[in-house]
This record gives C-alpha cells, sequence and structure tokens, in this order.
C-alpha cells in the first residue's frame, strides 16, 4: 500500500526557510520521478518541483532559484529545501510522483504558512 508522508510546515516570516520531508513506501521510490506540489486556497493544486530517479530537477518558475528539492533513496524520503519564503508561497505542500497521468493516493500534506 503506497504511503506519503509530508511533514516540516509551519508558520514563518518572509524571507525565513523551511526544509519539508516526504517519507514514501509502498512503491519502489528509487525508480519513480517524485515532485512537490502545493495547493493554496481556492487555487488548483500545481507542481513547484520536481526531480527523476537519476538526479535531474525541474521548478516552476514562481520557486526556480529559491526551493530545492532533493531525494534520499536509502530512506526514501524526498526533500523540499525552501529559501526566501514569499506570502504567495503559502499553502499546503504535497509530494507525490512526478510526470504521470495516475498520482499515488494523496498524503495529508503540510501547511506552509509565510506571514509577519
Amino acid at each position: 500500500q503506497v504511503q506519503l508522508a509530508e511533514s516540516g510546515g509551519g508558520l514563518v516570516q518572509p524571507g525565513g526557510s523551511l526544509r519539508l520531508s516526504c517519507a514514501a513506501s509502498g512503491f519502489i521510490f528509487s525508480i519513480n520521478p517524485m515532485g512537490w506540489y502545493r495547493q493554496a486556497p481556492g487555487k488548483e493544486r500545481e507542481m513547484v518541483a520536481a526531480i527523476t530517479s537519476t538526479g535531474s530537477t525541474n521548478y516552476a518558475d514562481s520557486v526556480k532559484g529559491r526551493f530545492t528539492i532533493s531525494r534520499d533513496i536509502t530512506k526514501n524520503t524526498v526533500y523540499l529545501q525552501m529559501n526566501s519564503l514569499k506570502p504567495e508561497d503559502t499553502a499546503v505542500y504535497y509530494c507525490n510522483r512526478a510526470y504521470s497521468r495516475l498520482p499515488f493516493p494523496w498524503g495529508p500534506g503540510t501547511q506552509v504558512t509565510v506571514s509577519s
């Protein structure tokens, strides 16, 4: 059974940093591209960062240069380092596989709130 468990969210001031983690289980993590997604109130869920099985990364323009995605296949975990956070980064953040029409069941997500 696939499980995705996001953690690391919280309340941070503009300009601050957070590191999100996603522990994955129930599938072959090492061969699946993985992504971080976010959904703000009243908006569609969007992918903000992705990493392939070979380590190639891709970012949404809105986070390029501020966010860094990485993965540790020994821990079946994908990370999102978020720096220079802005109020518009406020959202629930989720991880799931990337570049697939069939996402895994979504985890609960982790709330990120950027506010002074």
